[in-house]
């Protein structure tokens, strides 16, 4: 069975002042894009392929559509609470990796059995960052 990685947008996205506060949406898509190849190389040293790639997105950037390679959830509310939602839900008997900064989340992911990384983890590597502004 797939491992499930799940990214959090707002924390990924945030974790660089790159001006992503101007268009959260467009930031979201940019992430969204840069993780593709993920789902087919995995993250060296943290997760191997295959993996299901999930982009829990909220507020501004509800909308973004998934691409092939990454599955975007839209949060109703709290892209945290969703998240910790997916783990329970879908983490199950698979290996399921958490990509976040936030102390709370991961205290709430770990306790359902997920790993965490830093931002860095999908920021970082192959996909990384474009070199394109906001």
């Amino acid at each position: 069975m797939d491992s499930l990685v799940i990214v959090d947008a707002a924390n990924v996205v945030g974790s660089v002042p790159d001006g992503w506060w101007r268009d959260r949406h467009g930031a979201a898509e940019r992430l969204r894009d840069a993780l593709p190849g993920y789902a087919a190389a995995g993250l060296p040293g943290l997760v191997e392929p295959p993996l299901e790639m999930v982009l829990v997105v909220e507020g501004a950037a509800r909308g973004v559509t998934s691409v092939e390679g990454v599955r975007v959830v839209s949060a109703g509310g709290s892209g945290d609470d969703r998240i910790v939602e997916l783990v329970a839900e879908e983490g199950g008997a698979r290996e399921c990796l958490v990509v976040t900064a936030d102390r709370g989340l991961r205290e709430r992911v770990e306790a359902l059995g997920a790993r965490v990384t830093g931002p860095r983890a999908v920021w970082g590597r192959g996909g990384g960052r474009s070199g394109r502004r906001s």
